[in-house]
């Protein structure tokens, strides 16, 4: 069974930066749609970036213009660079791919404090 594993998370100040990390074993990136969402506690899990086969990315409008969504094709890795890290970005992230499966990751925990 395909199981994406995210990396990355952590603790960091407001104003930081992280970079989360996504991939798996069989898990192909491209030219195949793929996201990351994030979830607190009580919360649903909510969109925070996505990117189609063709390329095309959305942003979730509270991240944009701090986040970016990349893949690394040769590996197989989804990224998501945060900048400008907020305490509301505090959240279990999740990597979501779609080939060969749609799958969820384990999620990575960031945490945006002082």
């Amino acid at each position: 069974q395909v199981q994406p594993v995210e990396s990355g998370g952590g603790l960091v100040q407001p104003g930081g930066s992280l970079r989360l990390s996504c991939t798996g074993s069989g898990i192909i990136v491209s030219p195949y749609s793929m996201g990351w969402y994030r979830q607190v506690p009580g919360k649903q899990r909510e969109l925070v970036a996505f990117m189609d086969g063709t390329g095309v990315v959305t942003y979730a409008s509270s991240v944009k213009g701090r986040f970016t969504i990349s893949r690394d094709s040769a590996k197989n890795i989804v990224n998501l660079q945060m900048s400008s890290l907020k305490r509301d970005d505090t959240a279990v992230y999740y990597c979501w791919t779609s080939h060969p499966q749609f799958s969820w990751g384990q999620g990575t925990q960031v945490t945006v404090s002082s």
